[in-house]
C-alpha cells in the first residue's frame, strides 16, 4: 500500500512538473506572439496596395501582396541617401567607439585605484541618463562652434549612446584576461599600447565585436540627436527620413512609411541573426570579476 501511495506521489509530482513546463511554455509562446505582432503588423502593411489601406482593411494577410511600396521608397522617395546618411553615422561612431573604450576599459582594467568599482558604475549608469536632457546644452555648444547640421555634430553626440556601455562592458572583459600575457610583452620590450594592439586586442575580440555590435544599433536606430541638430532633408538619417516620408497635404501613406521601417530593421535583424552568439559570448565572458 506504501510502494503503492508513492508511486501515485511520484506520478502526480511528475504530472505537476509536466503541466507547469507547459503552461510555461504557453505563456512564453503567447509573450513572443504578443511582441511580434506589431512588426508583422508593419510587414503586412507595407505590402498592402493604397486601394486596400485606404478601405481600413483588418485582414491579416493583404489581398494582393505587392512590392512596389518598397521600390517607391528606394527609387522615387530617394531613401538610400538617408540609409548611407545612417550607415555613415553609425560605422563613424562605432568606430571611434571601439577605439576610445578600449583604451579606456583597459586602463580602468589595469589601473590599481580606489574606488574603482564606483566609477564603473558611475559609467554604467551615465548611460541611462535621459537623452532629451542632454538636447539643450549640446545645441547651445554646437551652435556657437557651427557644427550644427553636421555629421560630426551627430557622430559626438551619438557617443553619449555607446561609449559608455562599451567602455563599461571592455574593462569588465579586459579584467578577465591573464597579466601574465601583457607582463611578458612588456618584458620583450613593447610598450602599453602596443601591447594592446599586439597581444590583448586580439584575445579580447568577442568582447570588442560585441561592443562595436551595440554600438552600431544603437547609434542606427537614433532619432532623438537627428532630430535635434539636422535640418538639411538631404542630410536626414534613415530614422528621421521616415517623418517625411509618404505625407502629403491631405493624406499619410502608411504602405510606405511600413516599407521604409522593414528597409532599416533588415540591417539589424541581420546582425541579431548572425551574430547573436558572438553578442551573448561577448557580453557573459566579461560578466565575473
Amino acid at each position: 500500500m506504501t510502494a503503492l501511495t508513492a508511486g501515485r506521489h511520484t506520478l502526480s509530482k511528475a504530472q505537476r512538473r509536466t503541466a507547469s513546463r507547459a503552461g510555461f511554455g504557453l505563456l512564453m509562446t503567447l509573450f513572443v506572439l504578443a511582441s511580434m505582432f506589431p512588426f508583422y503588423w508593419i510587414i503586412i502593411t507595407s505590402l498592402k496596395t493604397q486601394s486596400e489601406v485606404n478601405q481600413g482593411t483588418t485582414s491579416l494577410l493583404p489581398s494582393h501582396i505587392t512590392w512596389s511600396n518598397y521600390v517607391t521608397d528606394l527609387t522615387k522617395a530617394d531613401f538610400v541617401r538617408p540609409l548611407l546618411n545612417s550607415a555613415i553615422v553609425a560605422l563613424s561612431t562605432t568606430l571611434l567607439t571601439v577605439v576610445i573604450a578600449s583604451l579606456a576599459g583597459y586602463a580602468l582594467a589595469r589601473t590599481q585605484m580606489r574606488g574603482k568599482t564606483l566609477i564603473l558604475g558611475f559609467i554604467l549608469v551615465a548611460n541611462f541618463f535621459p537623452i532629451i536632457a542632454m538636447v539643450g546644452p549640446l545645441f547651445i555648444a554646437y551652435r556657437r562652434l557651427g557644427l550644427l547640421n553636421s555629421y560630426p555634430a551627430l557622430v559626438i553626440s551619438c557617443l553619449i549612446y555607446t561609449l559608455p556601455l562599451a567602455t563599461w562592458l571592455l574593462a569588465s572583459y579586459f579584467s578577465q584576461i591573464p597579466k601574465s600575457l601583457e607582463e611578458a610583452a612588456l618584458v620583450d620590450g613593447s610598450g602599453r599600447l602596443r601591447t594592446l594592439r599586439k597581444v590583448i586586442m586580439p584575445v579580447a575580440l568577442p568582447g570588442v565585436f560585441t561592443a562595436a555590435i551595440l554600438s552600431f544599433m544603437l547609434t542606427w536606430n537614433d532619432f532623438t540627436f537627428a532630430l535635434s541638430f539636422m535640418s538639411t532633408p538631404s542630410k536626414f538619417t534613415a530614422p528621421l527620413a521616415i517623418v517625411n516620408l509618404g505625407q502629403s497635404q491631405y493624406q499619410t501613406f502608411y504602405n510606405l512609411i511600413d516599407a521604409a521601417v522593414v528597409i532599416i530593421s533588415i540591417p539589424i535583424a541581420l546582425i541579431v541573426i548572425f551574430a547573436q552568439r558572438r553578442i551573448v559570448t561577448g557580453l557573459t565572458a566579461g560578466s565575473f570579476r
